[in-house]
């Protein structure tokens, strides 16, 4: 993999990796209201789901591979 693909891998995860951690703190936000709106919280629920697989599967892009 070429360097510029490397940083702009890396930078990218970086991104996911802080909306992942905003939407961790909405969510911890969301569950302590008695009034929450339940729709509104599995969206966000699936969407930190969603951004777990895609951050997974960018980091394994940059572990290099092994030749055996």
């Amino acid at each position: 993999m070429r360097d510029e693909e490397t940083e702009s891998l890396v930078r990218r995860l970086g991104e996911l990796r802080v909306e992942h951690r905003d939407l961790d703190d909405a969510i911890a936000r969301l569950v302590s209201d008695p009034l929450v709106d339940q729709l509104q919280l599995r969206r966000l629920k699936k969407r930190k789901l969603l951004l777990k697989d895609l951050i997974a599967r960018l980091e394994s892009r940059l572990i290099p591979d092994i030749d055996a």
